[in-house]
């Protein structure tokens, strides 16, 4: 499969995962912001690929609304009975998104991310690589956001290394059209291995019922990036 067949294939997958639909009611709480530089024109292929990393950010940062309840279950809209991981993650979504009502969804949530003192699922890239928070892999991270240019809004107080600010920041990094070697460096060195543990174990944490289906999501959706950068070589 050359890269214009990924492309294509990406495109027929992830098209339906456009948040602009969202604007105005439940959007990313983008934790970064670029120093200078604005989003710029891409292609469509690459605005689905930040749209599904805003999507994930989304769904990571605030349980969702039914606004975007709403929006998930619009995304089996086309969607194959039959297909790959990603396209059938993505129809899974959207079913649990048609069962699940927002109250019940934080009270998940909460269980999954904060409970008392620390949820089930613990979502920082230092805890997952070196069974602490705080660790180096943080430090090494924000020497990379500062080399990039993004910088922290003071309103955030969650580290930098939370699932769901790295997939902000790629997403940035893709509507801004950074070089995809930038993308691909930043991915491997921030995000791919564990993020593919921590889904794994969203998926299957005791505490999730609507968020197994955003485990497989994002795992998919990983898998799927570790072999888009690889063609881009």
């Amino acid at each position: 499969m050359n890269v214009n067949d990924e492309n294509n294939k990406m495109t027929a997958q992830a098209q339906a995962v456009d948040l602009d639909e969202c604007e105005g009611q439940q959007s990313v709480d983008v934790s970064f912001a670029a120093h200078s530089a604005t989003a710029t024109t891409i292609e469509a292929e690459q605005l689905y690929r930040a749209s599904a990393y805003g999507l994930i950010a989304a769904l990571l940062r605030v349980a969702p609304d039914q606004h975007m309840l709403d929006h998930l279950t619009g995304l089996s809209r086309g969607v194959a009975a039959e297909g790959d991981d990603l396209l059938l993650a993505m129809s899974t979504l959207a079913l649990s998104a048609d069962l699940h009502t927002p109250a019940s969804i934080d009270d998940e949530f909460h269980e999954l991310f904060i409970g008392l003192g620390k949820g089930e699922i613990v979502p920082y890239g230092s805890w997952y690589q070196t069974g602490f928070l705080m660790e180096k892999p943080l430090s090494d991270l924000r020497d990379d956001l500062a080399t990039l240019g993004y910088v922290r809004n003071s309103s955030v107080v969650e580290p930098e290394d939370h699932v769901a600010a790295l997939c902000e920041v790629i997403s940035m990094m893709i509507s801004e059209g950074i070089d995809i070697s930038i993308q691909r460096k930043f991915f491997q060195s921030h995000m791919t291995d564990w993020m593919s543990r921590f889904f794994s174990d969203l998926s299957e944490a005791r505490s999730a019922i609507f968020y197994k289906s955003v485990g497989r999501f994002g795992a998919a959706f990983i898998a799927f990036e570790k072999e888009y950068f690889s063609m881009q070589s």
